[in-house]
């Protein structure tokens, strides 16, 4: 009995095998002044060996699952070795398990060199920040690239960046993703530039500040922020969320109850 008791209180033992055919990919979106980029990876290998390819380009940063990891741990664990900050917006958006995503020899030769299999489930999580969140340094194996410009990416990363970037794009009308893309005390417009450069339209600037100001969920501070090539300092903004989940469920509620009336007639 003391030894049931014993054993219960202590912690579980951490797994740090990996399971070789599972991994999660981290889709990392950063705003930048004139783009929105992708965070990938250099992937490099030289065999010095004619019969092996020369590996020299980019990846989404992932990694095999721990046996003791959830996915959201495993996501966690990719962020917080890229910065130390908390990222609480990662989104898990799709899975990609063909057995055609590994595309070539180079593609093969990184997934044996790494002890994975060659037919691998990964689960993709994205998330989105303003570019300068992630402060890169010299020598980094990261580098931010424009969505519409990648380089030579690995496996089937390309198809996952481009259905997660169009993902993002069609929950820009439905969900508040818009502002985790600003600073939190951000200005009129960069509000507007993130608009335009997410949708690549242009926003005539008078409709767009009357129907931002308009909602009860964009909060004005007492706060101003110089902004370059302006003499005066702009007014700053804050979203809140609470106030939209509030607008949102009574928005919900108006909707479900117009069904219910509209099925009463049909």
């Amino acid at each position: 009995m003391l030894c049931a008791k014993y054993c219960q209180s202590e912690s579980p033992i951490m797994d740090f095998r990996k399971i070789n055919n599972l991994s999660v990919d981290c889709v990392i979106f950063g705003l930048g002044p004139d783009n929105l980029n992708v965070l990938l990876q250099k992937r490099s290998l030289n065999l010095y060996n004619e019969n092996y390819p020369v590996i020299d380009d980019w990846i989404i940063p992932g990694e095999n699952v721990f046996k003791s990891n959830s996915l959201g741990q495993s996501a966690d664990k990719i962020l917080k070795d890229i910065s130390e900050d908390h990222f609480t917006n990662k989104k898990q958006f799709r899975t990609y398990g063909s057995h055609k995503r590994v595309k070539s020899d180079k593609d093969l030769l990184w997934v044996r060199s790494q002890g994975a299999e060659a037919r691998t489930i990964t689960v993709v999580y994205y998330l989105t920040m303003p570019q300068d969140h992630i402060e890169l340094v010299e020598g980094s194996d990261l580098q931010w690239f424009p969505v519409e410009s990648l380089p030579e990416v690995g496996f089937d990363h390309h198809l996952i960046i481009n259905d997660s970037f169009e993902d993002l794009k069609n929950k820009i009308t439905t969900e508040p993703v818009l502002f985790d893309l600003v600073p939190v005390k951000f200005t009129l417009n960069e509000l507007q530039t993130a608009f335009q450069i997410l949708l690549n339209i242009e926003l005539d600037n008078r409709n767009f500040r009357k129907k931002t100001l308009s909602k009860p969920y964009i909060v004005p501070l007492d706060d101003k922020r110089k902004v370059a090539g302006s003499k005066k300092p702009s007014k700053l903004y804050m979203f809140s969320k609470d106030v939209y989940d509030k607008i949102a469920e009574k928005d919900f509620m108006i909707g479900t109850i117009l069904v219910f009336l509209l099925k009463l007639f049909i």
